[in-house]
């Protein structure tokens, strides 16, 4: 017998290809206040599309930023209540030059669907809204008490999204966090991602004397801004890849034997991935890809400027020089620990006569799931029974501030279920997802939220903190 939730958006597909492409034209740019109308537009369409669909007490949540959209179904009493997130704002388009279709205007090739957003995170946040509204639509009701959480600020760090939570902690208590962010590490390959890496971010300039001079009268007499900003990047790893920052591996634990050999049993093929890159393998000494990837932490230049970067040539030693670094956290990294490390390192490596300026950006730590976690493994045999296939544990190499914050605020965990994947282009021109994510994540939403509509609020009380 087919099931009739799946019955229903098989026959919907269309209208649902409709409604993400109305969503995925709002130009929702978080980081710009020049799209503060694709913003406020994508808010309303979502709040317009929930309550259609049937939740109650739809609002939005504000605590300064862009606010997130909020709604409820708590019709199934004993029952687990899940928040289900997902994230409306994405990353500029630029550099629009690079487009093979216009950024904002949905376009399907070769099975793919184009625009910003609909990988990260419109198109997988629609596969857990039309799921949730299909079963309202064909059973009256969900397995689960459900709240969504959709916020705006994802793509710039979820500035607010902590005090959301602080502020609202009465309508957003719940059991465990169902994210449709995070992404799905191959489409040809069932995993689950378990954990993903922690963030923080710092930005530096030097000043080595009053004004940019010039080099025919100056060189090689005084210090080049450019030229220490690019000694101090330089310091942060010895030649073998390893970071020489002192402190920074504070508390990051080796891979376990286990460990390896579950990498080890991963299909990966190391050659292919560099060869479609146009790049060779880099990074840490000792550790391969998915270790590098996974289990270690990194310190990164984002950016690096100074001096004249116009056309032609301006012959200028540079007074003044800015960077951004970035590092990834694993598990047992502190990030705040992590970043003091790193100045600590810039001021005692800058120097003499040369002054430094430290400006800190947004942390988050690392997330690993619980092992055992009754949504965690809901999850795996909702793969297993839409596949066929044991799902593998993997970890998420970027960052969902989502997960910390989360676990700060509510004292729950997060188990991501997106079924977009991680070679989609997202943060990059012509972004797509494939139109067989649908059916990929249709299948397994339903059979996720069947099998927890079996389980009880109280299966969750020993993971709740």
């Amino acid at each position: 017998m087919s099931d009739p939730v799946l019955a229903r958006l098989a026959a919907d597909r269309e209208g649902i290809l409709e409604r993400l492409g109305e969503l995925l034209r709002a130009p929702s740019v978080s980081t710009d206040p020049a799209y503060a109308d694709g913003m406020a537009a994508a808010r309303t369409i979502l709040m317009r599309r929930i309550t259609a669909a049937g939740f109650a007490n739809v609002r939005l949540l504000d605590a300064g930023g862009h606010p997130a959209v909020y709604g409820e179904w708590t019709g199934a009493p004993g029952r687990p209540t899940v928040l289900v997130y997902g994230h409306y704002d994405v990353q500029p388009p630029d550099p629009t030059g690079l487009w093979h279709s216009p950024p904002f205007e949905p376009t399907v090739r070769d099975g793919r669907l184009y625009a910003r957003g609909a990988s990260d995170d419109k198109g997988p946040s629609s596969i857990a809204l039309e799921t949730l509204a299909a079963f309202l639509a064909a059973e009256g009701r969900l397995p689960v008490n459900v709240k969504l959480l959709l916020e705006g600020e994802e793509e710039v760090g979820s500035a607010t999204l902590g005090a959301i939570l602080e502020g609202n902690r009465a309508s957003l208590d719940a059991d465990v966090v169902l994210s449709a962010d995070g992404g799905r590490w191959r489409a040809d390959l069932p995993t689950i991602a378990v954990g993903s890496r922690g963030i923080a971010a710092l930005e530096f300039s030097v000043t080595t004397a009053v004004k940019d001079l010039h080099s025919g009268r100056y060189g090689g007499i005084v210090p080049n801004a450019l030229h220490v900003a690019a000694r101090l990047i330089a310091s942060l790893h010895r030649p073998d890849g390893t970071p020489a920052v002192k402190g920074f591996l504070d508390g990051v634990v080796e891979p376990s034997d286990a460990e390896r050999r579950s990498l080890a049993a991963i299909p990966f093929d190391d050659p292919g991935l560099f060869a479609g890159l146009g790049a060779e393998p880099a990074g840490e000494s000792g550790y391969g890809t998915l270790e590098r990837l996974w289990y270690r932490p990194t310190i990164d230049a984002n950016g690096l400027w100074g001096g004249y970067t116009g056309a032609g040539g301006k012959t200028v030693i540079p007074n003044l020089a800015h960077a951004k670094l970035s590092m990834r956290l694993v598990p047992g990294q502190d990030p705040a620990n992590a970043a003091a490390a790193v100045i600590r390192h810039l001021r005692s490596h800058c120097p003499a006569g040369t002054a430094l300026a430290v400006r800190e950006g947004h942390h988050s730590a690392a997330y690993l799931v619980p092992d055992t976690h009754p949504l965690l493994l809901a999850a795996e045999a909702a793969l297993e029974e839409t596949t066929g296939t044991v799902p593998l544990r993997v970890r998420n190499g970027a960052t969902l501030p989502l997960s910390d914050i989360v676990r700060g605020a509510l004292g729950i965990d997060t188990v991501m279920y997106s079924f977009s994947t991680s070679d989609e282009d997202f943060h990059a021109p012509n972004e797509f997802i494939r139109l067989s994510a649908f059916d990929d994540g249709f299948a397994a939403w339903v059979a996720l939220l069947r099998r927890l509509g079996q389980q009880t609020s109280a299966d969750y009380a020993g993971f709740r903190r």
